[in-house]
């Protein structure tokens, strides 16, 4: 029977090269969700549209984007988008532009439920004031529709850290790409790889465990 020799050493040994991937995987887990949250709310909008040409295009970029997968836009966006407008892309702002458009098509559908949850009659309120169209979204709907929008918000944070371990494949030097790089060199997949699946659980069960409550307690005012 085959025994394999468990060398455990090998994580505290090198924590600080691996903490440095997890460094980055944080830092770009939510600059990806700053920007998808402001491209989702501008997807929403054009779906919502009452100009149809407008509304066309936020309902075909969303179904798009959604019935794709992640892997084959990231990897567009890395080798196919430099090809097509002459650009030169590192590794970590095609990370970036491709986690922001995948994750902005489902946001907009969270923005989107929010918004048309709002009752009507705020917004008939709203006119009876004499706010615009504009001031009445702005004031009224949109904080309304972010309070109920933000545990699922919180959850799409939760798949982005998931999501944002995709960088290794094009050599983004989040935790994952980090843990490839000190398994070639030390011959040790099972513990590193292991160490990493402990670390992105105990980052994404507390949240997903706090996103849980949190609905429990809006669902119950």
């Amino acid at each position: 029977m085959f025994k394999y020799q468990f060398r455990w050493d090998v994580i505290p040994n090198n924590l600080d090269f691996l903490f440095s991937g997890l460094n980055t995987t944080l830092i770009l887990s939510a600059l990806t969700l700053v920007l998808a949250m402001i491209g989702g709310l501008v997807i929403a909008l054009l779906d919502m549209s009452r100009y149809r040409p407008v509304r066309l295009v936020g309902v075909g970029f969303g179904e798009v984007i959604r019935n794709t997968p992640i892997l084959v836009q990231l990897l567009w966006v890395y080798y196919v988008l430099p090809i097509v407008f002459s650009l030169r892309i590192d590794a970590f702002t095609a990370l970036v532009i491709g986690l922001t458009v995948y994750q902005s098509a489902f946001i907009s559908e969270v923005y989107r439920a929010g918004i048309q949850a709002v009752p009507k009659g705020h917004r008939e309120a709203a006119q009876v004031l004499g706010l615009t169209q504009i001031q009445a979204f702005r004031r009224i709907v949109l904080p309304q529709a972010i309070r109920m929008t933000l545990p699922p918000l919180a959850s799409n944070f939760v798949q982005l850290i998931k999501f944002s371990s995709l960088g290794a494949v094009i050599s983004v030097t989040e935790i994952t790409r980090r843990g490839m790089e000190l398994s070639s060199s030390t011959f040790r997949p099972l513990e590193i790889f292991t160490f990493i699946a402990v670390v992105y659980f105990f980052i994404c069960w507390p949240l997903a465990m706090a996103i849980r409550l949190w609905e429990r307690r809006l669902a119950l005012r």
